[in-house]
């Protein structure tokens, strides 16, 4: 073979990779349709795998895994019959006392001594396996000096509808199985810090850039004071950048889109969004190029995401740089008018001012929530060092363990086919609420003979503290109601929420919803406790959190009581877009394996990484993406994220409200009534009587559709539902609904 023939047969190479990539994108679309089509129809009250599997060229495993309710009868008997071995080295689950309506998985091979957590409301049981019995503990507090209480008693239904089932087994032969800690001295080394790596209050003053605001579907473009009206028939990157730099001859650095989604004017040409924002940001772009930064603010050029990207251009002869940017990630814009964007940008910054003289608004949420909490972080004190970064290993194994928000749709027959209603109720501002406390300084490893040697005093404080703990977990095998702690499921970083009884698993989980999962107001769910990291309980994010909490209160009132609907809108915005500082901050910190985004011209194709995916091509550009890793970021703290998260996802099924002597949320409502979890919202078939003072946290009612309605079978179909009930129930604002 010469040269010649070599380079023919590479374009030849490259075209059917081109052809592939089109034609997986067209065959993933079709699964998934597939997939949605199989969820309706599995809503149907007569619906059976025998001939829906079939149907969809699929065998009968595979549609159950899909939809889990379709599991025929027999198989869960001869699952029951059949049930798959317990490895040796895994002490066996306890026998329920009546067979699990489906069967549980098979535990892992787990370290000896683990031991069985105490519950405060354990009814009289029978004598428990030596090794496992322990003494009973309080009820957890929600915050600082909460004094324990029972919880109030639950009515139950006459008949209540069985519990959301676990995952099928053909579904659990695919589940994954969570890391662990290694044994002896290598795991040990896990409990480290990260060497010459620790957040830091900034010596420095972040710069303010020049920001505009355009709706690129009227071509309205607002810029300080200023309103313009430009001509953008293609909505291209191009045509945006040479018409606002027309305009305005003095140049801007941050281009806001408000409305009009230029990168999504030809989706009807790309399998996925991501393509079509691929497209749009890697068009040609004459006298401007991409822009990967310079020195420590290194950039992967731009960044391809499917709602909201952010495009980097810098002038091919010059130094002016420039992003694109949508203010989607914000708040929901809603079709507001950039004018009233601005102000809300502008009532923004004057609020965080008050408590932050140096505060600059960058270019998203996280950048601006993470860089305030620097500027908070004690200039004297324990801390004046600051926080030191844990070690790679610990931050790998929370990215893995640590899920963020509860979502989870129940299906019929779990739920009624026809729902009598659809009530949606959301917690206000709701992580503000579980920013209190968090752990600092060097983690400790707590394993389960440690655990096992303390006192229940020494226990029940190791629970209340801030920890992340390795634990088996057996579901009552009298349990009537939705499932408690996340087990890992089938696919990357996905949970579920077994709730069969008698179905054992092994997950990871923090304090507070293994408190949740042992006092809960039914029955005490059995845990043993296999590995922990526990750390000491201190206030790293509380002066931050205050801070927010205030502005956020501030621009709640500013909405309520504001003559001026304009500015009546924007203040709303702006409390809006002060939660978003307080929830993508809290993200940020989790510090996910990052994965960067680049562009390659097609004619330099030889450039792209060669542990690179392409995402994205067409005639000039190609789109890849490859993981990097972690980075050494300064203010990575995955501790805090996940024991917010933990908190979050305990408050949605219990939590106590002192002023008015009750308990709200998910478990505290009848079983069978609970339809969906969406990360701080809960979906119900009736109204509850939970309380509502505009604090965060609180639980307030946005939605409310009577019925009788089609069970949702889809998360579609459930957001469509969301926005009628939404619309039913609120025809004016509601005090405190930011």
């Amino acid at each position: 073979m010469d040269a010649k023939t070599y380079n023919a047969q590479l374009a030849e190479l490259r075209a059917l990779r081109d052809s592939i990539r089109k034609a997986q994108a067209t065959l993933e679309k079709l699964e998934t349709d597939r997939a949605r089509k199989i969820t309706a129809l599995a809503g149907y009250e007569k619906a059976k795998a025998e001939r829906i599997a079939p149907a969809a060229g699929l065998s009968m495993a595979d549609t159950v895994a899909i939809a889990p309710v379709l599991a025929p009868d027999r198989l869960t008997t001869a699952a029951q019959q059949n049930p798959t071995p317990t490895p040796a080295a895994a002490p066996p689950p306890p026998e329920p006392a009546t067979p699990p309506a489906a069967p549980a998985p098979t535990p892992a091979p787990e370290p000896a001594g683990d031991t069985a957590l105490p519950s405060s409301t354990a009814p009289p049981q029978p004598p428990l396996q030596a090794g496992t019995a322990a003494p009973a503990m309080p009820r957890p507090a929600p915050e600082p000096a909460a004094e324990p209480e029972p919880p109030a008693p639950l009515p139950e239904p006459p008949s209540a509808p069985a519990p959301p089932t676990a995952a099928p087994p053909a579904a659990q032969t695919a589940q994954r199985t969570l890391p662990g800690i290694p044994e002896g001295p290598d795991g040990d080394r896990w409990f480290t810090h990260t060497t010459n790596l620790t957040s830091t209050h900034p010596n420095f003053t972040q710069q303010a850039r020049s920001t505009v605001f355009l709706d690129t579907h009227t071509g309205v473009l607002v810029h300080r004071d200023q309103t313009l009206r430009i001509d953008l028939p293609t909505g291209s990157a191009a045509e945006i950048l040479d018409t606002v730099f027309h305009v305005l001859p003095g140049g801007v650095e941050r281009i806001y889109i408000t409305a009009g989604a230029p990168w999504h004017r030809h989706a009807d040409q790309h399998p996925f969004l991501k393509d079509t924002v691929a497209a749009w940001l890697n068009a040609p772009t004459p006298g401007w190029r991409t822009d990967t930064g310079r020195g420590k603010d290194k950039m992967a050029g731009h960044f391809v995401h499917p709602r909201n990207p952010v495009a980097r251009y810098q002038r091919e002869h010059g130094n002016q740089q420039v992003e694109i940017r949508s203010a989607g990630e914000w708040f929901d814009t809603d079709g507001t008018e950039p004018a009233v964007i601005r102000d809300a940008f502008v009532l923004l910054w004057k609020a965080l001012r008050r408590h932050w003289p140096d505060a600059v608004l960058m270019g998203s949420p996280s950048q601006t929530g993470r860089d305030l909490w620097t500027r908070t972080i004690p200039a004297k004190g324990q801390y004046a060092d600051g926080y030191p970064v844990l070690s790679e290993e610990l931050r790998g194994l929370f990215h893995t363990t640590a899920g963020q928000g509860r979502t989870e749709l129940i299906t019929p027959p779990h739920v009624p086919a026809q729902l009598p209603a659809l009530v949606e109720y959301d917690r206000t501002f709701a992580y503000a609420k579980h920013t209190w406390k968090s752990g600092v300084g060097t983690p400790r490893r707590v394993t389960a003979a440690t655990f096992a040697s303390w006192s229940q005093k020494e226990q029940t404080k190791a629970l209340f503290a801030c920890g992340h703990w390795h634990i088996r977990v057996t579901v009552p095998t009298t349990w009537t109601h939705i499932g408690i702690l996340p087990a890992p499921a089938p696919g990357d970083r996905a949970w579920h929420y077994p709730a069969t009884p008698g179905t054992t698993f092994t997950t990871w989980a923090g304090g507070p919803e293994i408190h949740t999962a042992l006092s809960n107001p039914h029955t005490p769910w059995k845990i043993d406790i296999l590995d922990g990291i526990l750390f000491d309980d201190g206030k790293p994010l509380d002066d931050w959190s205050r801070k927010l909490k205030e502005a956020w209160s501030s621009l709640t009132a500013q909405a309520d009581l504001n003559g001026d609907p304009g500015q009546r809108t924007a203040a709303h915005l702006a409390a809006r877009a002060v939660r978003a500082l307080l929830l993508y901050g809290i993200g940020a910190f989790a510090q996910r394996p990052r994965t960067v985004t680049g562009t390659t011209p097609r004619t330099m194709e030889r450039d792209v990484p060669p542990d690179a995916e392409i995402i994205g091509f067409d005639d000039h550009t190609i789109t890849w993406q490859r993981p990097t890793g972690f980075t050494r970021d300064p203010n990575a703290h995955p501790e805090w994220a996940a024991h917010i998260w933990s908190s979050a996802r305990a408050a949605l099924l219990s939590q106590r409200h002192r002023d008015d002597n009750t308990y709200a949320g998910a478990l505290h409502a009848p079983p069978g009534t609970i339809v969906a979890f969406r990360t701080d919202a809960v979906y119900l078939t009736q109204a509850q009587n939970w309380p509502h003072h505009g604090r965060p946290g609180d639980y307030l009612n946005k939605g409310h559709l009577p019925g009788p309605i089609p069970a949702p079978a889809t998360e579609d179909e459930l957001l469509t539902l969301r926005d009628k009930g939404r619309a039913a129930h609120h025809a004016t604002p509601t005090p405190g609904r930011a």
